[in-house]
């Protein structure tokens, strides 16, 4: 199911049983479903296969990162399970995301191909020690020019990035946001957060919620307060 909810439910659990649990009390009309690395190496495609029969559509959000000719076999992989988005780490560089972008070529209803920038929890004090000498802003923008100059539909970012990458790239290029809290909700590992509606003013396309829904008593009830906030109607 197509939805135009901006919002992308993370389902950071351990077991299937539970994310399934928590799929079954939201609607594909109100968002979409990510299915990160622990889960996915739990529970397989035999998970992503029973959240699509639910109606969802799926973020498979495995960060590829190894060499062209194996990401490319990847982001294949992903394709040929019919998600609705994958993702790369754009600092796999120029021709691995070109290989991806290539390997997608064959499939008729392709997914979105996302690079990841710099992950939401490193702050820039963590990128100096690893060794890069510019900042998260800084990288992110250079990474996000990156990616959309190799054919990719649209970067992982913070949302605070989000307005200076949509000015540079275009309307038609891709945000999607995680590290999103209320007011009310404590950062957990996250560094660079913002609102819902403030990452969509910022230029976000689509937020990828996970604890401030997940974690509260009626998910469903917290995914409407928040869709509410964005003025979305299903």
């Amino acid at each position: 199911m197509t939805t135009r909810s901006p919002v992308i439910v993370a389902l950071d659990f351990p077991t299937a049983a539970q994310a399934l649990e928590l799929a079954r009390q939201l609607s594909p009309q109100d968002c979409r479903l990510k299915i990160g690395k622990e889960l996915f190496t739990q529970a397989g495609p035999a998970l992503v296969e029973a959240v699509q029969d639910l109606g969802f559509d799926v973020f498979l959000d495995l960060k590829f990162h190894d060499i062209p000719n194996t990401v490319a076999a990847a982001v294949a992989a992903a394709a040929r399970m019919g998600v609705w988005m994958v993702n790369v780490h754009a600092s796999g560089g120029r021709k691995m995301m070109m290989a991806a972008k290539e390997a997608l070529l064959p499939f008729e209803k392709p997914p979105l191909l996302i690079g990841v920038t710099i992950l939401t929890s490193l702050s820039d004090d963590e990128l100096f020690e690893i060794g890069y000498m510019a900042g998260a802003g800084t990288m992110v923008e250079h990474l996000a020019a990156l990616a959309n100059n190799c054919g990719l539909d649209g970067v992982v970012c913070s949302a605070q990035e989000a307005e200076v990458i949509r000015q540079s790239q275009g309307h038609a290029f891709k945000l999607i946001t995680p590290g999103i809290r209320l007011p009310e909700n404590e950062k957990d590992d996250q560094t660079r957060v913002l609102t819902p509606e403030s990452a969509i003013a910022a230029g976000s396309d689509y937020l990828v919620i996970g604890r401030p829904i997940t974690r509260s008593p009626n998910p469903k009830a917290a995914l409407s307060q928040i869709l509410a906030r964005l003025s979305f109607i299903a």
